[in-house]
């Protein structure tokens, strides 16, 4: 019966989540990480958290990663439950005092002040595996290659 009750609890968070969860196209994301104050953040660049983000899950808040010790992995940064969010089903340092299943919508403002949290930590963004594996010195800027985020457009305003 208990594995029952689990089943249902997961499945009910799972829910809302699949209903408002966005793929972000690449340059969006950049747009909302240069807006969140993201860029040049502890030194790393929007490219690398681009890079990160993609190898992480795609761009896809909905996206979940179980691991072999019992804890998962959630949203676009795939924040791990064991440290960073409370999933209601491992135990949790819930250092970033959110539910894991929030981060699961469109609506990543508390992804990335975690994020933030995670990039602020004694392991900056080593804390990502894929940030090691597919960094290695490469040239970040690719990842910004056709976004248009730092070519804002200007308005002069002209008084009559």
């Amino acid at each position: 019966m208990q594995a029952w009750d689990t089943m249902v609890v997961t499945l009910a968070m799972l829910m809302p989540a699949t209903v408002d969860a966005k793929i972000f196209q690449r340059c969006d994301l950049a747009m909302k990480l240069e807006e969140a104050g993201l860029n040049s953040f502890k030194g790393y660049t929007i490219g690398g958290l681009l890079c990160m983000a993609h190898y992480e899950s795609g761009f896809d808040t909905s996206f979940v990663d179980r691991n072999p010790d019992g804890s998962s992995a959630y949203g676009i940064f795939q924040l791990n439950s064991t440290w960073w969010c409370d999933s209601g089903v491992t135990p949790t340092q819930n250092l970033c005092h959110v539910e894991c299943h929030e981060l699961f919508n469109r609506h990543i403002l508390d992804d990335i002040m975690c994020a933030k949290q995670i990039v602020s930590s004694q392991n900056g963004m080593n804390t990502w595996d894929s940030w090691s594996q597919h960094y290695s010195g490469h040239d970040l800027s690719e990842w910004l290659k056709g976004c248009h985020m730092y070519a804002k457009p200007y308005t002069t305003e002209i008084n009559s």
